[in-house]
């Protein structure tokens, strides 16, 4: 969901601008998953560009006083969102930990790494949703140690029915600054992508899984 409108185009500029999202529907991306698609999005860019890391830093901030009030930490899901979570909290004054996709092997074989207060209430912080599986299990680490997520705030999302479904079935409320629809938009008014090829970017995010086989 966007709380914000001119902040999703904003936020949808400046990606395009410092190349942290690519598209390409001439030539697409392959993913790790074997899906075929035309955008691209590394968001870890981000921390390279000091003005665009204050940017959304501080518009991630404002919008957790709006729709969070009073968290008692702040949660980066690793590895994307260690960087843009540590800013975030270090602008609201606040505790900081991140949330690994597996537990340690060895030592003391952590998932979750920092130090979070007893029903510590959170909120997570991510870079990119897609299905939203693995941004919903680090949510799942939280909550098996006591804490309460409030919700998660992420720069970006491509907007797939699936993510809506998953966040829906665990109850976790979901806020992003930007989006796919505002992404598009963006980029077709900045002359970024031809009109021609809007049509494939929408055909995409409809059903990205069998996208041009």
């Amino acid at each position: 969901m966007i709380l914000d409108s001119e902040t999703a185009k904003q936020t949808a500029a400046l990606l395009l601008q410092i190349n942290a999202i690519k598209l390409r529907p001439e030539n697409p991306f392959s993913w790790a998953s074997g899906w075929k698609s035309p955008i691209y999005c590394d968001n870890r860019i981000v921390l390279s560009f000091p003005e665009a890391r204050k940017f959304v830093a501080s518009k991630m901030a404002d919008q957790i006083k709006t729709l969070y009030p009073n968290p008692d930490a702040i949660a980066g899901v690793a590895t994307g969102a260690i960087g843009m979570g540590l800013l975030v909290a270090e602008i609201l004054s606040l505790p900081f930990v991140y949330i690994r996709p597996e537990a340690k092997s060895h030592g003391r074989q952590n998932k979750i790494e920092g130090q979070l207060q007893e029903n510590a209430k959170v909120v997570v912080i991510e870079d990119l949703i897609s299905t939203g599986k693995s941004s919903l299990k680090a949510v799942e680490a939280l909550e098996e140690v006591g804490a309460e997520v409030m919700g998660m705030l992420a720069i970006f999302t491509y907007g797939f029915e699936t993510a809506e479904e998953n966040f829906k079935k665990q109850n976790t409320t979901l806020h992003t600054l930007s989006d796919y629809s505002h992404l598009i938009t963006q980029a077709s008014n900045e002359g970024t992508v031809s009109i021609d090829h809007l049509d494939t970017l929408k055909e995409w995010r409809k059903n990205p899984s069998h996208w041009n086989q």
